[in-house]
């Protein structure tokens, strides 16, 4: 029997997404199924056999509700920026035309759309999105804050699911099968160190342990009672660290001296450090 993944998923980062429009005065077409090509930007790497073959059986009995969204290569070829699953269904329905709205856009535009998309649906797993927001800093150059306003989220959200491209790739295949929630990974991404980050996600797998069970078997850790050591000496400053935390979506630390002190912001990547940047400057 499939494992449930434990405690909240995504919805507590990502409360709302903005819809992916279809462009004004929109024009439906019939293209052949086979000038149609991936999207090469397609977030979503995992197409379930049992749901496809469900929605093949869907469109012998009703047809497409919902035409496909493409843009144009040359040559005739078309490729997918939306909609690749209602794609696949119609092959395997053994189709030879779908209907499609073809839209002019370049790549950026199209990886966004194509994540708006995806998001809306609930198709994506964390890692699946962590994925397309790297590939969208790393490929375009995009900051956090920016992809927030296009895709509809905090850029907390962004920042946080980002961050998941840090953990072993144990655990990002623990979280990709749905065998470990967002809520988890989050805990045991406070964890310094792989390993110690791994024995602890085994440990709740095999336990199938909730979220604050997690938090209190993260807080035993022998790695974390060492740093909580050294971190008595700053518990009165536990609560603005948690609320910079929250608007940087990071680590912070704040260390006391005898006069002043320091404000220590983390970062685990090139593009988390242009979030950063780009928060402090604004």
């Amino acid at each position: 029997m499939e494992k449930k993944a434990l405690g909240r998923g995504l919805d507590a980062l990502l409360p709302s997404v903005k819809a992916a429009p279809m462009p004004e005065s929109a024009e439906v077409q019939r293209l052949r199924v086979d000038a149609i090509v991936p999207n090469r930007y397609q977030p979503r790497q995992t197409f379930a056999p049992q749901e496809l073959a469900e929605l093949t059986d869907s469109l012998k009995q009703n047809g497409l509700l919902q035409p496909i969204l493409v843009r144009r290569k040359g040559d005739g070829i078309y490729e997918l920026i939306s909609g690749e699953r209602r794609w696949r269904a119609t092959k395997d329905a053994g189709l030879e035309t779908i209907q499609a709205v073809i839209r002019n856009c370049g790549d950026e535009e199209s990886i966004v759309l194509a994540l708006v998309e995806n998001l809306q649906r609930a198709d994506l797993n964390p890692m699946e999105m962590a994925r397309a927001y790297h590939r969208m800093m790393n490929e375009f150059g995009l900051t956090q804050d920016i992809i927030a306003q296009q895709v509809g989220c905090e850029r907390s959200s962004i920042a946080n699911v980002a961050r998941l491209i840090n953990l072993p790739l144990e655990i990002q295949q623990l979280i990709e099968t749905n065998r470990l929630s967002m809520g988890h990974a989050k805990v045991i991404l406070g964890l310094p160190g792989q390993s110690e980050q791994l024995r602890i996600a085994q440990l709740v797998v095999s336990g199938t342990l909730s979220v604050r069970e997690t938090e209190k078997l993260v807080e035993s850790s022998p790695v974390a009672k060492k740093r909580a050591t050294k971190d008595l000496r700053r518990t009165p400053w536990t609560d603005v660290e948690e609320r910079l935390q929250k608007r940087f979506g990071t680590k912070v630390t704040i260390q006391k001296g005898r006069r002043g002190g320091k404000i220590l912001i983390h970062y685990f990547s090139p593009p988390e450090l242009d979030g950063i940047l780009e928060t402090l400057l604004n």
